[in-house]
């Protein structure tokens, strides 16, 4: 990798109020990449999901408890903390927000320019939430993004892939591979990925969603040779 980078992971807590895909399997990844940044010194920001435990910091809608406060990611319970085997290690940033996306009222910006990261590594839960918010708005500050497909999960397949297809459609600064190939480029390794050519790539009606999935699988198979 010739940019600066930083791995951001997304929300791994302890919340078990869903139930997500393939979830041992997004953690083992995790892990290994978590292991490569920082051997390689790459820096490593996590964020955390945290609702006030009154729920007055909650937007409109949002799901509750009987006693009003939040239904999930509670404050000041286990839940919200990361999961043993990613533990953060004590110079590593935790960023604690209040909404989807990790850059909305967090000073995540801030920290990534000062460090002169212009490319984030993401990976985390839920990707078709604050994986999909976070991309976004990474991109539209002005960053590349590095999505590892097989290190982010969410309640469904169909979710998982839905969210990943809009991504490849129209986050134009986007690089999508699995995490064996970021391991590679972590490690200053020649490694494949896919970068769409050009927007709405993956178009396509719904009668054709299970073969568009087999297409981007087919495209991220061949990162894998």
């Amino acid at each position: 990798m010739n940019n600066k980078n930083a791995l951001l992971i997304i929300d791994m807590q302890q919340e078990d109020s869903f139930v997500l895909e393939n979830f041992d399997s997004v953690v083992s990844n995790t892990a290994t990449l978590l292991k490569s940044a920082r051997r390689q010194r790459v820096p490593v920001i996590y964020t955390r999901h945290i609702n006030q435990a009154d729920g007055s910091d909650m937007p409109h809608g949002e799901p509750r408890a009987v006693d009003g406060g939040p239904s999930s990611y509670r404050a000041k319970t286990r839940q919200v903390e990361i999961i043993e085997r990613l533990a953060p290690q004590p110079d590593e940033i935790v960023l604690d927000k209040g909404r989807y996306s990790a850059f909305h009222r967090t000073d995540l910006d801030a920290r990534l320019k000062a460090q002169a990261v212009d490319t984030v590594i993401v990976c985390g839960v839920l990707t078709d939430v604050c994986v999909l918010s976070s991309v976004f708005d990474a991109f539209a500050l002005g960053y590349r993004v590095r999505l590892v497909s097989d290190a982010c999960t969410t309640t469904t397949l169909a979710g998982h892939y839905s969210a990943l297809l809009i991504m490849a459609n129209w986050v134009y600064s986007l690089e999508l591979l699995t995490s064996a190939q970021c391991l590679h480029a972590l490690e200053y390794r020649d490694y494949l990925s896919l970068v769409p050519e050009h927007p709405d790539l993956f178009a396509h009606q719904p009668h054709e969603f299970e073969s568009t999935i087999a297409r981007l699988n087919t495209h991220l198979a061949r990162t894998q040779e």
